[in-house]
């Protein structure tokens, strides 16, 4: 554990380093120095505080993080809830199953308590993914900050941004492309279904009206098992673990199940069938501390994607609805 801390700060005053000697942009380590200076060490706070209460909140931080900020910014245009004539993010059925944005308004509050409308929920969305990882036993990550919500939802944007479960590997790389995530990031960003579950609405297909060959039997039959019947109720507790030996920790078990046919979705067993990712799922499930190191330089060009301008985005005081004027 002392390794890993001095790693991070190491880490820490290298990107400081760079930061000052060959420039900034809008978002930048230790945004809030001065307006906030204890931010980040309140989210932190939170984030653990919930992980103890409620463990899958860190694994909800991670999946907000990826569902914000693939469409179009990381801007938190996902927690606005429907009202006034805007549509939110959240009804979209790519957006099943996603949960405990309550908690993010938990969190939110600590931070206005401290410092009102100063951190953004797009910096909270960002830091708690961060932060959670951590929980779930992933790899520290020194994040920039400074990030504007967005005044806007996306919803029509979602379908053609978000990779869905059953998209071919092609088209899901792509997507990941156009942000700047290679295709060793792709691989090591989809090792976060190392943790969570997924619901039966997700799985049935390659269950019925017959199993998947791909799928390992006995794996299949396991499935079966949670997910009993080929039409699930949408809002029915129907679930299946992506991982089941370690279903709260963030390693590289993902990949060693990929490589014996336990992949949950059918873009999991893609990635091990596909020749061009395969390479790098054999070379993640041989070494999790590669599989680290590549998660985390994927998950922060995702949490960098296309930040808004002060002019562009405001500072929200209630994460779920835009500042009144």
């Amino acid at each position: 554990m002392a390794t890993h801390k001095l790693l991070c700060n190491l880490s820490f005053i290298f990107l400081l380093f760079f930061q000052f000697h060959f420039g900034t942009s809008e978002i930048r380590l230790n945004y809030y120095s001065e307006t906030c200076p204890n931010a980040e060490e309140i989210i932190k706070e939170q984030v653990i505080s919930l992980y103890n209460k409620h463990g899958n909140t860190a694994v909800s931080w991670i999946r907000t993080l990826f569902h914000d900020c693939m469409v179009k910014s990381c801007d938190a245009s996902l927690l606005l809830e429907s009202i006034n004539g805007i549509q939110s993010e959240k009804i979209s059925s790519r957006n099943m199953g996603m949960r405990n944005f309550k908690y993010i308004n938990t969190i939110k509050d600590a931070v206005e308590s401290a410092c009102p409308l100063t951190v953004s929920c797009a910096d909270i969305v960002a830091l708690s993914a961060r932060d959670g990882a951590v929980m779930l036993g992933g790899p520290c990550i020194e994040m920039k900050t400074g990030r504007k919500d967005s005044k806007e939802s996306h919803l029509a944007e979602i379908d053609a941004s978000l990779p869905n479960h059953n998209d071919s590997m092609m088209y899901v790389l792509a997507r990941f492309q156009s942000i700047g995530i290679d295709v060793e990031g792709t691989v090591a960003l989809l090792g976060a279904h190392s943790v969570g579950r997924v619901h039966c609405v997700n799985i049935v297909d390659r269950l019925y009206p017959t199993v998947d060959p791909t799928l390992d039997p006995n794996y299949a039959e396991y499935l079966k098992g949670r997910c009993p019947h080929p039409d699930p109720d949408p809002i029915a507790v129907e679930y299946a673990r992506n991982d089941r030996d370690t279903p709260m920790i963030l390693d590289n078990s993902y990949y060693k199940n990929l490589m014996n046919h336990k992949g949950l979705l059918t873009v999991d067993q893609e990635l091990v069938s596909n020749p061009i990712t395969s390479p790098f799922v054999e070379k993640m499930a041989a070494d999790n501390d590669y599989f680290h190191e590549q998660f985390s330089k994927a998950l922060l060009i995702l949490s960098e994607n296309n930040p808004l301008s002060e002019e562009e985005g405001e500072v929200r005081t209630d994460c779920r609805f835009v500042n009144k004027d």
